[in-house]
């Protein structure tokens, strides 16, 4: 680290926290910020979040007898100051790095970390279960739930608040409000939060106490005594209290406090001045995500009916284009997927064409509602899934690699996977024009393969399931779907295959190009299927399906992820762990060739 540090370095657990003065402790936040800047410069992730609640983590530990009393921190975008100050500070280093901390709450890691969040809304659910559990089991505990003022407003966050206050468990709920999730908060609960920090809120209607909560606040989360004498106080108090509490995000950091959306995950950056490290763009092809964000504004000049919905990712969905472009047809939700799903239903029963853009790992939390809402009515809700496949370093929570097995098996949905930028632009507009059935695009995160990609391009339509021959073969065929066929297109130009290798693309998993399987299974003995998601019901699954059906006895490898969790590294690092990098699959394809000979 550039700067020495006095204090930091005599906490390896909070028991050493607590044996500091009540003096010491505005030192110790100033140099835990620091350090969080210098860590973060380095090494990348989340710093607005965290820098907002150093002296909440502070002050949690130093009232609370951890880890016996128990913990959640919802999310974990806020953890950070936690893990440094629970044993973990001499290999933050590895924050986020392939084989190092994960960038949220495990419980495989630490005792400390008595939840593993990654997904927003959960802590109240969990601390309440804890605490009841600690009833039944005759443990006198405290559990503490801290959540921020987006998280809050999910549907999950209230079932946990509506069941804790018929309860007389000790459970303290803390709302870290400051206004901003990733991108500002929104809704009619964002309101009512600022007219109660603006004293415009009547006492009497205070909504948090109607569902028998003791209520206090809101107060300074940045003024360490009157934290810790407020928490000392709801330490006695029996049964659930919430604690209000307002905070900055980015406090300590001038950019980030100006800036809170770009330096929620600034990446790289200059600890010193703050500046973050911009890399040339110049000559790069486009983020997936914006060629999304730029398509459906195009799309929607020329068709009012167009809508667009998002749960709380208008920047990282690109859905801001939208957002700005037609400001009365483009939703942010708030974090509400199960809402924006059903919303999104709604609007298509009246003839909307809805374009509804979910992160594919965050999908999983409206799967009722895609199964029961949308498919079971065969309303042609159009799925747009970001951050499909392995996303890199935010790790199990984040992977969207469940999408194609989870969607696959429900009626009437459709799912595509484009192979690239202009495969996604052209079902985009597909979708568009109208559809029988509902549709999910999945698409990965990060940059494609085009750097002379232009916009607008000329749309083309794509044939219904139709599949693409990409390259000719007469030995063994690979079939794979979406953008991974860049790394298998690159694996065959690596290899001497001397026509032996067939490769064709799958955009359509369901309903797949059966008419083109019969040929591939009448032709080949031998097929391998490439995907960037589970094997187990995925893209390879469905292969199989159809060769069982139709009799064919080709012997099929299945290449993909493999039945466990992923943990957090960058992309590059964790294709080459599941083996379909561009030298995993050449080792594959040689292998094969080598045995069908």
């Amino acid at each position: 680290m550039n700067q020495p540090f006095s204090l930091l370095p005599t906490i390896d657990f909070p028991h050493q926290l607590r044996d500091l003065s009540r003096k010491q402790l505005p030192e110790l936040a100033q140099e835990l910020r620091e350090f969080m800047i210098q860590s973060v410069a380095q090494t990348g992730g989340h710093l607005s979040s965290n820098l907002g609640v150093v002296e909440l983590t502070i002050a949690l530990h130093y009232v609370f007898n951890t880890p016996e009393d128990l913990l959640v921190w919802d999310v974990g975008h806020q953890a950070y100051g936690h893990k440094i100050l629970t044993e973990r500070r001499t290999k933050f280093d590895t924050n986020r790095q392939l084989g190092g901390l994960s960038g949220f709450p495990k419980r495989s890691e630490s005792v400390y970390d008595t939840f593993g969040v990654g997904h927003s809304s959960t802590s109240i659910s969990a601390a309440l279960g804890m605490a009841i559990a600690s009833q039944l089991k005759g443990e006198n505990k405290h559990h503490i739930a801290v959540i921020g003022d987006a998280s809050i407003a999910s549907g999950m966050a209230f079932e946990g608040l509506n069941h804790a206050g018929v309860t007389d468990a000790d459970l303290l709920v803390i709302l870290n409000d400051n206004a901003i999730g990733i991108d500002p908060s929104v809704g009619a609960l964002k309101n009512y939060l600022t007219a109660v920090k603006e004293g415009k809120n009547p006492k009497q209607n205070n909504m948090i106490k109607s569902l028998n909560f003791d209520y206090s606040g809101p107060i300074d989360g940045h003024d360490l005594p009157t934290l810790i004498k407020e928490l000392e106080r709801l330490k006695k108090v029996k049964g659930p209290k919430f604690l209000h509490i307002i905070t900055t995000k980015g406090k300590g950091l001038q950019q980030a406090e100006e800036d809170q959306v770009k330096y929620h995950a600034p990446g790289k950056f200059d600890a010193a001045t703050g500046e973050i490290i911009k890399k040339s763009e110049e000559h790069l092809p486009p983020k997936f995500q914006d060629v999304f964000g730029l398509t459906l504004v195009e799309l929607a000049k020329n068709n009012p009916k167009i809508i667009g919905i998002t749960p709380a990712m208008p920047s990282g969905s690109s859905m801001k284009f939208m957002m700005e472009a037609f400001p009365n047809r483009a939703f942010d939700v708030g974090i509400a997927e199960q809402h924006a799903v059903t919303l999104a239903a709604g609007m298509a029963t009246q003839g909307m064409v809805v374009f509804c853009n979910i992160y594919s790992t965050f999908l999983q939390r409206a799967y009722d509602q895609v199964i029961h809402d949308v498919a079971l009515q065969n309303l042609p809700v159009i799925f747009c899934l970001d951050r499909s496949g392995l996303v890199g370093e935010d790790g199990a929570t984040h992977h969207g690699v469940f999408d194609i097995a989870y969607l696959r098996c429900i009626p009437n949905l459709m799912i595509y996977a484009p192979k690239d930028e202009i495969d996604l632009q052209n079902i985009l507009y597909t979708a568009s024009l109208g559809l029988k059935h509902p549709i999910a695009i999945r698409y990965p995160r990060g940059r494609g393969k085009n750097a002379d990609w232009k916009f607008p391009s000329d749309f083309q339509k794509i044939e219904m399931r139709k599949a693409q021959k990409l390259k000719k073969g007469k030995k063994v065929a690979i079939l794979s779907t979406g953008t991974i066929a860049t790394n298998v297109t690159s694996a065959l130009a690596e290899i001497e295959d001397d026509g032996h290798f067939a490769h064709y693309h799958f955009g359509f998993v369901k309903p797949l190009d059966e008419k083109k399987l019969h040929k591939i299974c009448d032709k080949f003995a031998t097929i391998i299927t490439v995907e960037d998601g589970v094997t187990t019901g995925g893209f390879g699954s469905a292969i199989l399906e159809f060769a069982a059906k139709n009799d064919y006895v080709n012997e099929v490898f299945l290449c993909g992820v493999p039945d466990y969790f992923i943990e957090h590294g960058t992309v590059d690092e964790l294709q080459q762990f599941c083996n379909i990098d561009v030298d995993g699959l050449k080792s594959l394809f040689s292998t094969v060739l080598e045995e069908d000979e």
